[in-house]
């Protein structure tokens, strides 16, 4: 890239290398934070090659690290906001990619589950949200957005192999979740890529896996946002239970009384059916009948 940077950028192919950059640089990983580094430049130019990224594309990227994808993505000339929390991998970021991309490259220091949303507001939505996610934060960070009714055009995230599952996880299938659903409402997910935990150092004890969000043409209608959101924890809060079980209990506790087998027949469910057999549609319709108790 071009030699006018502070810093050069290390070799991202190289454990060596980058374990001499960070003694050097007297930087220790926190382990809380869950860092480990793509060092396969194959498998981060193939990551790159599933987003649609021309100049001046928004690009938001959570968890730069030492920059190895900010590398190839300020390369094709994207505009790029990065989230990270490390206060070492903050300056090391400054003096690689700041100096002379202030046009193109902007730094949000601190926890992007605090800071995303105001980020948002303030800014507006990008084109393309991306990263290499630690595992602790993954599906907190995605539910979030979804959570927040915030929806992406695409978004890219490497996450630990047993969440890219329950992401794309459909149903019938023992990986799919509470989450499962949550992606479903306005997405269409896939995995795209597998990566051996042979491709990161340090290396994880798990596989990874890169699912790709793309914003569905068409939502499901609801009526009732937060409530849905409610109602599909609820059926899943005991996944050995019923519906009847697990959406009796949580009615109760939540000011509908025992109404619960006036909302199944309403629905047309059966009682004895559990949350995982459940379509979207089901959860949808479950919460639109409840709010009009």
């Amino acid at each position: 890239m071009n030699s006018g940077f502070f810093l050069s950028p290390p070799n991202y192919d190289s454990p060596a290398e980058l374990k001499s950059l960070l003694e050097t640089l007297g930087f220790a990983m926190q382990k809380k934070f869950g860092q480990n580094f793509l060092i396969d430049k194959k498998t981060r130019e193939n990551l790159i090659s599933f987003l649609t990224l021309d100049k001046g594309t928004r690009v938001w990227e959570v968890g730069p690290g030492l920059g190895a994808m900010t590398y190839l993505l300020l390369e094709k000339g994207v505009h790029l906001t990065a989230f990270e929390i490390d206060k070492g991998f903050i300056s090391l970021l400054k003096k690689i990619f700041l100096e002379n991309s202030k046009q193109n490259f902007t730094l949000i220091e601190g926890d992007v589950q605090k800071n995303w949303l105001p980020y948002l507001i303030e800014h507006g939505k990008p084109n393309v949200f991306f990263g290499n996610l630690p595992y602790n934060i993954a599906s907190d960070l995605i539910a979030s957005t979804v959570e927040a009714g915030v929806v992406f055009d695409t978004m890219l995230f490497t996450v630990q192999k047993e969440a890219a599952e329950r992401i794309t996880a459909r149903p019938g299938n023992k990986n799919y979740t509470a989450f499962s659903v949550l992606c479903s409402l306005f997405y269409e997910c896939k995995i795209v890529k597998t990566i051996p935990a042979s491709a990161f150092w340090p290396q994880p004890n798990v596989e990874s896996a890169a699912v790709l969000f793309k914003a569905k043409k068409e939502f499901a209608e609801y009526k009732n946002f937060k409530l849905f959101i409610k109602i599909v924890k609820a059926l899943f809060s005991s996944r050995r239970k019923n519906i009847k079980n697990n959406l009796g209990s949580w009615m109760k506790s939540n000011g509908y009384g025992d109404k619960i087998d006036l909302v199944l027949e309403r629905s047309g469910l059966s009682g004895n059916l559990r949350a995982e057999s459940l379509a979207l549609y089901d959860f949808l319709l479950l919460s639109d009948i409840i709010g009009h108790l």
